[in-house]
């Protein structure tokens, strides 16, 4: 019975050992996965394209909130925009008056489809805005990446930006000869597929390269 006992307890002790010893191996791995997806190469670079398109990759109108009031007379954007969306059914719009007659347009079941609740970043030299939505109207993949600049480390902080080119899938209803003329940007985004070089900041985190969108710090 003794030589029973130690023979029990000696196989659950080498199990024990083989299951900490399988452990150790997997945080080896797991660290030297995280150490290679640090490299400055195109594999993680390629990837970090991709995570980033896959969250922000939307070609939007900025028409982040709704109802969009337009008044009479107005030589604005919307004057020509709503009445295009309105007949495609996206949007509806109602006469009213506040100050000045004007027209109010809000999203139908059909726009609030394309109303995507995705933060939107806006960069100028002077400020940065986020807006929590936006009227969005084609989706971005990554169509091939063209290259970077060698990585720069400052205060802490190591970065670069990535240049890259795009594929990119329109919603139905904005490749409607109307809407391509009142939303210029959007035809040209679809027309230059493939050929518009987009730039995009990222930098090294400690799970690896990381789109500075995307980082809320």
């Amino acid at each position: 019975m003794k030589t029973n006992t130690t023979s029990v307890l000696a196989r659950r002790v080498g199990g024990v050992a083989s299951l900490l010893v399988l452990l150790a191996s997997l945080v080896l791995l797991a660290g030297c996965d995280n150490e290679q997806a640090r490299f400055p190469d195109r594999d993680n670079f390629t990837a970090t394209v991709n995570d980033y398109l896959a969250q922000r990759g939307h070609v939007c109108l900025a028409k982040y909130a709704w109802p969009i009031t337009v008044p009479a007379g107005s030589h604005e954007p919307d004057a020509q925009q709503m009445p295009v969306l309105e007949k495609l059914g996206l949007v509806t719009g109602k006469d009213v008056a506040i100050t000045v007659p004007a027209r109010e347009y809000a999203l139908t079941d059909a726009g609030r489809k394309y109303y995507l609740q995705v933060p939107v970043v806006i960069r100028t030299t002077t400020q940065t805005v986020t807006h929590p939505a936006d009227f969005c109207a084609a989706t971005l993949s990554l169509d091939r990446l063209i290259g970077w600049d060698p990585p720069q480390t400052r205060d802490g902080r190591t970065a670069t930006s990535l240049l890259f080119t795009y594929r990119i899938a329109p919603d139905p209803w904005a490749t409607a000869p109307e809407v391509q003329q009142v939303f210029p940007l959007l035809a040209r985004a679809i027309q230059r597929e493939g050929t518009m070089q987009v730039r995009l900041g990222v930098h090294l985190m400690r799970r690896g390269w990381v789109a500075d969108e995307l980082d809320a710090h």
